[in-house]
């Protein structure tokens, strides 16, 4: 069986956090730090607070269909241990590296190629225990999905990098892992391919996952051997045989498509949307709703051509962090922010300016 290492610092974390509001200095919660990279550098000169080794798992019930874990247990050990009981979390979520937290991973509130199929990070998240900016641990949600019901702070902190409070722990739903994956290719443009997802979106056809790297369009399902069989016969493709080997490299963008300096940007936008018609390369992903363009075109083009197509941009990599990385808010949208920022982090001791300068 897969042995994390137990450490509970909950009581540490939280004299640092007492300490950093007496020292009125603001705080940079530093897990794996594999997603640095991602998202704003701090706006003030922060003190690093390191939580990599608050580890463990709280909770595990399999037959409950959920998990409680410490803020910087790994998500490759977390994994590891829920497939010996042949169970995944839902939203396949990106590491960018071993080191990666869970803590990070809800924080950053990436999710992997089974997003549309299985839902976000957000979805599967029942509750946390924190810190917030008073120095206070509170909890919000539940650790299993009978003691949850309907919206609760917790899912705020999916995304939220850390600028809400400090992640104790999360309670996540998990899900059994099929049991079979299989994964075909067609060579379609990519009118052509999201006409076909469409189609084939209504069906039940145990779609999982979809790529289009330029030239092929890939489509990954899951189930058993019979509903699988039906399935392949009624879209057809080349079977693909690396088909694990495949969607991890999609989700840790190994994929050669990722490499180089290029700025690359993430594109949320309905499935059916139109080509943006922008220079540079595109890899879209989640049955043609997320699009990957890695161009050196203006900041300005890429949100204006993201709008006119009902979405909005993120610039992921390839920036200094200093400027506006996440679609900028409008006023009334940013200053609920502000409001939410202040009840929870009044000194704004967590993360500052990490996912907007305001913040």
């Amino acid at each position: 069986m897969t042995a994390i290492a137990d450490q509970d610092l909950g009581a540490e974390l939280q004299a640092a956090v007492g300490q950093a509001l007496r020292d009125r200095v603001p705080l940079r919660i530093c897990g794996g730090d594999t997603k640095a990279f991602y998202g704003r550098r701090p706006t003030l000169e922060c003190r690093p607070l390191e939580v990599g080794a608050h580890t463990g798992v709280v909770v595990y019930e399999p037959t409950e269909l959920a998990v409680t874990a410490r803020c910087g247990t790994r998500i490759a050990e977390l994994e590891a241990l829920l497939a010996e009981h042949q169970q995944q979390l839902p939203f396949e979520p990106p590491a960018f590296g071993p080191a990666a937290t869970v803590g990070g991973m809800v924080a950053a509130g990436l999710s992997g190629p089974r997003r549309p199929y299985a839902g976000a990070v957000r979805d599967a998240l029942l509750g946390v225990r924190l810190i917030n900016g008073r120095g206070e641990i509170v909890e919000f949600g539940g650790r299993v999905m009978k003691n949850v019901a309907g919206y609760d702070l917790s899912r705020l902190m999916a995304g939220a990098m850390g600028t809400l409070g400090l992640l104790l722990e999360v309670s996540l739903r998990v899900r059994p892992m099929a049991a079979m994956e299989r994964t075909v290719a067609h060579r379609l443009c990519v009118p052509e391919a999201v006409e076909h997802l469409a189609r084939w979106a209504g069906q039940p056809l145990g779609i999982t996952a979809t790529a289009h790297d330029g030239e092929h369009l890939y489509v990954r399902l899951c189930g058993g051997e019979r509903s699988l069989e039906t399935a392949l016969a009624h879209i057809g493709g080349e079977f693909s045989p690396d088909s694990s080997a495949y969607w991890r490299a999609v989700k840790e963008q190994t994929h050669p498509f990722f490499t180089g300096a290029q700025p690359l940007w993430r594109v949320s936008v309905p499935p059916a949307a139109a080509p943006l018609h922008l220079p540079g390369e595109t890899f879209t992903e989640w049955g043609g709703a997320l699009r990957w363009l890695k161009s050196d075109a203006p900041a300005k083009s890429v949100r204006a051509a993201a709008a006119a197509a009902g979405g909005h941009a993120c610039l992921f990599r390839g920036h200094d962090g200093t400027g506006e990385v996440f679609q900028p808010l409008p006023e009334p949208l940013l200053r609920l922010h502000q409001r939410l920022k202040h009840a929870l982090d009044p000194d704004g001791v967590f993360n500052p300016g990490r996912l907007y300068p305001e913040l």
